[in-house]
């Protein structure tokens, strides 16, 4: 009887376990195909690699569309974001900031954020920048299978946030691809829940 019961208990685990994952993984998918362009205060691009300066093909096409974004008159600055590792000479926010301003953006309505070695270091850095500079709201450029995560954590760090996610790129190129970026958004985004924590790792799980 005993052990009866401890086999319903864990079934109900496991079973609210799995839940958990679906629900989260189906509103990861919801969120990818969600697009807000809400009038903002700025347009923060998520940073991703970087080689010698110039972005890597995921990186430019979440310029790319911040760059659309801004001609829209979405915001009036874009804000780029990211650190760079040992050995870089340029960080991620400078070569996102300087492919900008080569695309015909003014270097007054650009601002290189140029910590963060992940998204919730990089919401951190990106909230303290908004409160120097009294902007409260932004529109959030990533992959779309990052922006339910970057939402929250930009949300969490004290700005009210929408996301307008690239639609073009590696990440959305065949529907494996899809899928391996839910799976990992998934378990990235419950251990944040769950421990407050990000995860570094490939683009749009750090």
């Amino acid at each position: 009887m005993v052990g009866g019961f401890v086999g319903r208990a864990v079934g109900a685990v496991v079973l609210a376990v799995g839940l958990v994952v679906v629900s989260t993984a189906t509103a990861i998918w919801w969120t990818a195909r969600q697009d807000a362009e809400p009038r903002s205060d700025a347009i923060v691009v998520l940073g991703s690699a970087q080689y010698n300066g110039v972005p890597s093909s995921i990186f430019e096409a979440r310029l790319e569309h911040a760059l659309a974004l801004w001609r829209d008159g979405v915001a009036p600055v874009v804000v780029t974001v990211g650190g760079k590792r040992s050995g870089d000479e340029f960080t991620e926010a400078e070569a996102g900031r300087d492919y900008l301003r080569a695309a015909g953006v003014p270097a007054d309505e650009l601002v290189a954020v140029t910590d963060g070695v992940d998204t919730l270091e990089s919401m951190r850095l990106v909230a303290a920048e908004f409160a120097e500079r009294g902007w409260s709201t932004a529109v959030l450029v990533t992959d779309p299978w990052h922006a339910m995560r970057a939402e929250r954590m930009a949300d969490d760090s004290g700005i009210d946030a929408a996301s307008s996610p690239t639609r073009q790129g590696p990440a959305v190129q065949t529907r494996g691809t899809q899928f391996r970026y839910i799976l990992r958004e998934t378990a990235a985004y419950l251990l944040y829940r769950a421990t407050g924590e990000s995860v570094a790792g490939a683009p749009g799980i750090g």
